[in-house]
């Protein structure tokens, strides 16, 4: 993460921690009253999708830290819990829906991270869901060099048995998980896709390969493991590429210590499309065979969609057949054709992925 611009809520620019975060930046802060100061100068740049990316500002979370998943109407979601300790990203990955989700985007940090572990103590008993994630409004070890925040949650999901933590990222920022009292309770996950299109789409994170030996590592030091292929974009020799990866994949990482892989192809809301065209002109991905879906979502047509999911389970399945393997927001026509099962068969994709995170985490 590259800072060079900092702002400050006054009344936080005090403490211990965010004068630590302030010393690691390099940046000397702008002190504000209000957050809409940042906001409105990120607005003001040319590219604030891109200015944002390097604009810190540093707040409290004045909602909740645990929140479900948006998902999306129509189709089957999981019920994952997001732990919201942080907003937006550094990485530049062109299809993100966080450069519209956010408004404006711009990094966050909430540095009133005793009341994230309060909430987790109020809540975390009676949550319908066993999983819970930070890198769903943020990449999970972006953040390694500011705080460790990261590694007190490590601690504390392994300090209970009812609940998992999964650490989401396309980084190799690992280093800090070694010797974490974690007790196989979190989930150190990463976003995988072709060499070419992590070239051409995911600008600023990690190659495939690296991605693979901190996974490698992760998994040496005690912790499961959680990949996920989304977004999956279909192109002219996107089978052998995937299949490749999928090959790769099992050739560093034992499948028994894998609780779950999710698929998933690429779909937008239209808002996003001008953005890619302005921000990525190149990029030709978003001129596919796209329709809109029950959800609003533009998605690739059906057929192509099953096809995609059929060959890549087949591939997964060769190394991996006990692995928890779902599709993320399709409907359960989709799964059947392509994987043979419904999430209702399942008993519900929620308590499908809860059984598995039992099974190879040993939450109870």
């Amino acid at each position: 993460m590259q800072i060079d611009k900092l702002f400050v809520i006054q009344n936080l620019s005090g403490r211990q921690e965010v004068r630590k975060i302030i010393r690691a930046t390099g940046v000397a802060p702008v002190i504000i009253e209000r957050p809409e100061a940042a906001y409105q100068w990120v607005r003001s740049q040319d590219d604030p999708v891109a200015r944002g990316k390097r604009t810190l500002l540093i707040t409290e979370n004045k909602g909740c830290f645990l929140k479900k998943c948006p998902g999306t109407s129509h189709y089957t979601c999981c019920d994952y819990q997001i732990l919201h300790a942080a907003s937006y990203c550094s990485m530049d990955c062109a299809y993100c829906i966080l450069q519209v989700y956010f408004h404006p985007p711009l990094l966050q940090f909430f540095v009133n991270q005793d009341e994230i572990f309060a909430e987790l103590e109020e809540q975390g008993s009676a949550l319908s869901s066993r999983r819970i994630g930070t890198g769903e409004f943020t990449d999970s070890l972006i953040w390694e060099d500011y705080t460790d925040l990261t590694g007190r949650l490590v601690e504390y999901f392994g300090r209970q048995n009812r609940l998992v933590l999964e650490l989401k990222t396309k980084t190799t920022a690992v280093g800090r998980l070694q010797g974490l009292r974690h007790n196989r309770r979190t989930i150190a996950a990463w976003s995988l896709n072709t060499p070419g299109m992590i070239k051409n789409l995911e600008k600023g994170t990690a190659r495939l390969e690296a991605r693979l030996r901190a996974a490698r590592t992760c998994q040496r030091w005690g912790y499961p493991l959680a990949f996920h292929f989304d977004p999956m974009v279909i192109y002219p020799g996107w089978e052998d590429e995937y299949r490749q990866v999928v090959d790769m994949l099992f050739g560093q990482i034992d499948p028994r210590g894998v609780v779950w892989i999710s698929m998933g192809t690429f779909r937008f809301i239209p808002a996003l499309k001008s953005i890619i065209q302005s921000r990525f002109p190149d990029s030709t991905f978003i001129y596919g065979e796209f329709i809109p879906g029950l959800d609003g979502k533009l998605r690739y047509l059906r057929p192509l969609r099953e096809e995609v999911y059929a060959r890549m389970s087949g591939w997964i399945r060769k190394y991996a057949p006990d692995v928890a393997l779902y599709l993320c927001m399709e409907d359960e026509c989709i799964w059947e054709n392509a994987l043979g099962v419904s999430p209702s068969k399942l008993g519900g994709l929620p308590a499908y992925l809860d059984r598995a995170a039992a099974k190879v985490c040993g939450i109870s």
